[in-house]
């Protein structure tokens, strides 16, 4: 084969700095699309993003030629910088250090689309960390819970 091609959909979720409820519906209305700037620097697509006061979820469509962690590393390290700068009241402390990645195939889109659109309805019954725990569950990966929030 001459060429490479790819389908390579991760839906992502990671929190603020100590889960603080940082993120006010003002900032929520310039981050998202911000974010959604990065992943285009970075040769991807943002297909759906959404935010509570303290995580996002992206679902993000990557190029092969940058890893997950380092796409994940410059969306969080650039929001971040740009949320200081933009956001000089806010108390901003940053996003937490780890994340979470969950591969998705093309025919599973429109579901996790509309998982992620509903987030503010889906926390209102369910926590972030309980949230995350059935991700984890849901994809079959292993976590120690003692290490899960550090």
């Amino acid at each position: 084969m001459s060429r490479t091609y790819t389908s390579l959909l991760t839906h992502v979720a990671f929190s603020t700095k100590s889960r603080q409820p940082l993120i006010t519906p003002q900032l929520e209305e310039r981050l998202l699309p911000y974010l959604g700037g990065i992943a285009r620097r970075l040769g991807g697509t943002l297909l759906v993003s959404n935010s509570v006061a303290d995580h996002v979820h992206l679902l993000l469509e990557l190029p092969p030629t940058i890893a997950i962690s380092t796409a994940v590393g410059k969306i969080k390290g650039c929001s971040s910088k740009w949320v200081h700068e933009s956001f000089p009241e806010a108390r901003w402390l940053g996003w937490q250090r780890g994340f979470g990645a969950f591969a998705v195939s093309r025919s599973a889109v429109s579901a996790v689309g509309t998982y992620i659109e509903r987030q503010k309805e889906h926390h209102h019954k369910v926590t972030f960390q309980e949230e995350f725990v059935r991700l984890l569950q849901r994809h079959g990966i292993d976590f120690d819970h003692r290490y899960l929030w550090e």
